[in-house]
């Protein structure tokens, strides 16, 4: 899925470190205000990038990967790849040396995570401490096992290279509230409805119902994270009712809105790096 970076980026960043790590394993959060992003970069090492609010993509090649905070994203040692966030953003990025990532995916990819994983996230973040100390690493150690555990899939919206689907797609991207059924869309882009229901299985793994409903929730999470009401938010993203909204938001990420932002809104007396 190809983007363009808007004019308003303002806060551009490099990878703080150069050919080698502090630590074979480290850890940092990072407060990064709107329109940031990271130059091209590719590491020696890999890389777990996990968003406590906001949310952070990453370009890699064609491929553009998002993930609301209830996802982290893993980048294997060798990725070219930028990264940015529109919207003001509470990140950590994880580096592990190669010779822990046996077990790891080759490829880039998102990572469902777990609530155990999620806790040891949330404890990174609230006592930090010296990378290279011996406990430190060892819990770091235990984190590698965990993400080695979860789910990972594509992109949490995936793109698509056919020429047809993917001008249907970027027609649903600049509008989320599009409100126009399966066969009105075939309609408007000269294919059946069983042809649509084709390509989007076998380019998107998913159907279009689900991959909208996916759109709505990355769309939601940012207006949500400012300050703007469920009904409001419901409404934006065309809903008729918040509760239709509430429903569909829980069946994604488990819990509802106010309960997903009001976790994923960690207090930060400051900003935080290395």
């Amino acid at each position: 899925m190809k983007k363009k970076r808007s004019k308003q980026i303002e806060h551009v960043r490099r990878t703080p470190f150069a050919d080698k790590l502090p630590a074979p394993l480290y850890f940092r959060t990072e407060h990064l205000p709107a329109h940031g992003v990271y130059l091209p970069m590719r590491h020696r090492w890999s890389e777990f990038v996990y968003s406590y609010s906001g949310i952070t993509e990453v370009q890699a090649g064609e491929d553009l990967f998002l993930a609301p905070p209830h996802l982290g994203l893993w980048i294997p040692a060798g990725t070219v790849h930028t990264s940015s966030n529109h919207n003001e953003t509470v990140y950590c990025s994880f580096y592990i040396a190669s010779k822990f990532c046996q077990r790891m995916p080759p490829e880039i990819c998102v990572v469902v995570v777990t609530p155990l994983v999620q806790a040891m996230l949330d404890f990174l973040r609230d006592n930090p401490a010296e990378n290279t100390d011996p406990e430190r690493q060892r819990l770091l150690r235990v984190l590698v096992d965990q993400l080695a555990h979860c789910q990972t899939t594509g992109s949490y919206i995936p793109a698509t290279n056919h020429a047809d689907l993917d001008a249907l797609l970027q027609e649903l991207r600049s509008n989320p509230a599009d409100g126009r059924s399966l066969d009105q869309l075939a309609e408007d882009f000269d294919m059946s409805k069983r042809t649509l229901m084709r390509h989007c299985q076998a380019e998107l793994g998913m159907s279009l119902t689900e991959w909208r409903q996916r759109l709505k929730i990355v769309s939601a999470l940012p207006l949500l994270q400012a300050g703007q009401s469920v009904e409001s938010v419901a409404l934006d993203l065309g809903y008729g009712t918040s509760s239709a909204f509430i429903a569909m938001f829980r069946r994604l990420t488990g819990t509802s809105p106010k309960r997903f932002v009001a976790a994923k809104m960690p207090h930060v007396s400051k900003p935080t790096s290395v």
